[in-house]
């Protein structure tokens, strides 16, 4: 079997594939892949229920306490401090919580929610950020949805905007910059199977250099 000791972070534009690379990057090393998943394991922690997870999943917020979150993420939060917190900061340290407790278990794939940031100071993190042509990704999401041209443009600019605004927010990176992952790649010019493979490869040799 192939195996890798990396838990791999994938980010990615709305439309460019993200979740089926992941799902197949995943089954090639014989690992999880977490997605939505994600938000059942932090639901399922934290006991608030799933479906706040998800009407807040990878939004961003409006709220002015982004200070507070990270002060009590980084030095430990009161039970009242906690219960006085904004649901959508609550919600996003549970997400936090639940990927650092699966990434603790071992190597795995994990789609969204600012992984890579959460996993920042971990040494067997590898990042990758997966983008794709805009007419690409509008002819992709249209055929799966069976949508317009107009519509499908329309709802990946609102998704790549929400995802976007909602990891810019939580993080000190910005979303979709080079810098701020270990590895970029355009699904639409190699196609899923092809940049699948290429991930692969480069964990692989992420891999090696830690030997």
């Amino acid at each position: 079997m192939n195996k890798t000791s990396s838990i791999i972070t994938i980010g990615r534009e709305y439309g460019s594939g993200g979740r089926q690379i992941g799902q197949e990057v995943a089954n090639y090393f014989g690992i999880k892949c977490y997605d939505k998943e994600l938000l059942e394991h932090a639901a399922s922690d934290s006991g608030i229920c799933k479906e706040l997870f998800e009407h807040h999943d990878e939004k961003p917020t409006n709220s002015f306490l982004y200070s507070l979150v990270m002060d009590t993420y980084s030095f430990g939060y009161s039970s009242a401090g906690y219960n006085e917190m904004p649901m959508n900061h609550k919600i996003f340290l549970a997400q936090f919580e639940a990927i650092k407790k699966l990434a603790g278990e071992g190597p795995c794939v994990m789609v969204g929610r600012c992984a890579d940031y959460a996993l920042a100071d971990w040494k067997d993190c590898f990042s990758v950020f997966i983008h794709a042509d805009l007419d690409a990704r509008i002819r992709r999401i249209a055929t799966k949805y069976k949508l317009s041209d107009k519509k499908a443009k329309d709802t990946i600019i609102k998704t790549d905007k929400s995802r976007s605004s909602y990891y810019n927010y939580y993080t000190n990176k910005k979303w979709g910059d080079a810098q701020s992952y270990n590895l970029c790649i355009d699904s639409s010019k190699l196609g899923i199977d092809s940049t699948a493979q290429v991930i692969i490869q480069a964990v692989q040799i992420f891999d090696a250099s830690k030997k």
